[in-house]
């Protein structure tokens, strides 16, 4: 083993959150080591490996996959990197690479709304948090000033500025979509990351609506341009770095990091605090894979909450016809959403849900559909178009409350370096289910007033994963029921940190990145408090 590094603080994972606290306390002066399980990928080269891919509509096909450092893969087939072990299976989806999983966004970064707070104490259900939106209302114009935020100003998030970015201009199927929904549905642009004027050295959106599986043009904001800021901001940033054991000392402070580079040889460094930030599954991982004697369930699990509360938004859709041409596929993928049913009195008895309004080019999808019918010729050609301009595809992010019994935990199986893959048991209650149906329900309404034909709704009792995925590292005030306090840091090893949609106990109803972004903020400035003498 070699002992090669040491620094103030060793971040581990450079996704979004992790590069953000990084770069904040390299900027106040902090020695910072920021270790990566994947490789460094370019945007250039990741553009050119979708633009070869046979597989389109694999949305996972322009990033780099190693069996050194694996993450899940669902085409030409599956790799079942992820054990299932519940009723539903878990598909998420994430990248393990320099910048982490963000690249493969549409940039959607809103805030909670105030009561998803304190969610039990209002609804008498789910978890109130430690926090309140007024802990994190700074910190996600933070968030927001870094990314170029703009959106609806009036969605349910209280704000006391304004957002830093103004909207992309409505497309011509958001802009029909919301003149014929209302009054009875209030269509919102979206709250994005997409700059609609060079911002930040990034020029404005064109249109591309290529937003995932990356922006050709960095017109949004994702974490490769956190992490390469971090390096920028004097981070030293070790990749195909594979974290696999955590040591500790007598009082259980953790005082190194080991870990396998692709040739497994095996490294140590050494902090005086020390960060996780790999993500939701691969951190809880991390954390049960380093037992010892001390702690033989592994490090910050006395409690047995390492893993517990997995939560996404479980999510089912529509697509129908519309009875005028709206031709998604010009602008940006998802650029608006309907957000009334987010918050109120039913939430004590079902899911809220936001409703996402889909604005992806349609034709692919159409083609193979008509292809499959027989058709060909001029045929095919007409009716590619009159489908390709008239669908319209919908989908939900229903709030699912934590449960104890959803959790990540260790298979039998193991890696290429010889390392245990994640197993998932996850479940769905009837909170989720009653959501479900009023979403149908408005769905209905939806479609009826756009006139639809050819309604094709999601099989009854299926969830698609929305890869929003939180509570496995769930902070809270009492550690025998979370994993962290209301900063982040472990409730057993007082210097070590956990920053990510993991330490979020509940997942609302929409995209989780900013409010972990909001706060990894909180947790350096946190850090950057408690070690001004350093």
């Amino acid at each position: 083993m070699k002992n090669n590094n040491s620094a103030d603080v060793v971040v581990i994972g450079a996704g979004v959150n992790g590069s953000l606290l990084a770069t904040r306390l390299a900027k106040a002066g902090k020695s910072v080591l920021l270790l990566e399980s994947g490789p460094k990928v370019g945007r250039d080269q990741l553009v050119e490996r979708f633009r070869a891919s046979a597989f389109k509509s694999d949305f996972m096909s322009p990033y780099p996959f190693s069996p050194k450092a694996p993450h899940p893969r669902y085409t030409p087939e599956s790799n079942d990197y992820l054990h299932q072990a519940g009723p539903h299976p878990f598909a998420a989806q994430y990248i393990r690479m320099f910048g982490g999983t963000s690249w493969h966004w549409a940039a959607q970064l809103w805030r909670f709304v105030p009561n998803d707070f304190r969610q039990h104490s209002q609804y008498g259900v789910g978890k109130d948090w430690p926090i309140g939106y007024e802990d994190l209302e700074d910190y996600y114009y933070q968030a927001e000033v870094i990314a170029g935020v703009g959106g609806s100003p009036d969605n349910g998030s209280p704000r006391s500025k304004p957002y830093p970015m103004e909207r992309v201009p409505a497309s011509w199927l958001q802009q029909r979509v919301t003149a014929r929904l209302a009054p009875d549905f209030t269509v919102l642009d979206d709250s994005t990351g997409r700059n609609s004027h060079s911002y930040d050295g990034r020029p404005a959106c064109c249109g591309n609506n290529n937003c995932m599986p990356l922006c050709p043009i960095d017109a949004q904001y994702h974490g490769g341009i956190a992490a390469q800021q971090a390096e920028n901001s004097g981070v030293k940033v070790i990749t195909e770095a594979v974290v696999y054991q955590l040591e500790h000392d007598a009082k259980g402070n953790i005082v190194a990091a080991n870990y396998y580079d692709w040739n497994k040889v095996s490294h140590r460094v050494t902090a005086e605090t020390f960060v996780l930030a790999a993500n939701a599954i691969e951190t809880p991982k991390l954390l049960l894979m380093s037992v010892s004697d001390k702690f033989p369930n592994g490090i910050a699990n006395v409690h047995d909450n390492v893993g517990r509360n997995l939560c996404d938004h479980p999510a089912i859709g529509v697509t129908f016809d519309v009875d005028e041409e709206i031709w998604p596929g010009r602008g940006p993928v998802s650029p608006c959403s309907i957000g009334q049913f987010r918050d109120g009195e039913f939430r004590s008895e079902h899911a809220p849900f936001r409703i996402d309004i889909s604005n992806a080019s349609q034709v692919a999808a159409v083609t193979k559909e008509v292809l499959a019918e027989g058709l060909f010729g001029k045929k095919l050609e007409e009716e590619i178009r009159f489908r390709a301009a008239r669908r319209l595809s919908i989908k939900n992010a229903l709030e699912q409350l934590p449960d104890p019994n959803n959790r990540v935990t260790l298979s039998s199986n193991k890696d290429e370096l010889g390392l245990p893959t994640p197993s998932l048991y996850w479940d769905v209650s009837d909170y989720v289910t009653k959501g479900t149906e009023k979403t149908r329900e408005c769905y209905d309404a939806i479609a009826a007033k756009l006139g639809a034909t050819n309604i094709k709704h999601s099989k009854t009792g299926k969830f698609s994963n929305r890869q929003h995925i939180t509570g496995t590292l769930s902070m809270g005030l009492d550690p025998a029921t979370s994993v962290t306090d209301a900063w982040g840091r472990a409730h057993d090893h007082q210097n070590l940190f956990m920053v990510g949609t993991g330490v979020m106990p509940t997942v609302g109803t929409c995209n989780v990145t900013l409010t972990a972004m909001a706060l990894a903020l909180r947790t350096a400035d946190k850090i950057l408090q408690e070690t001004q003498h350093g």
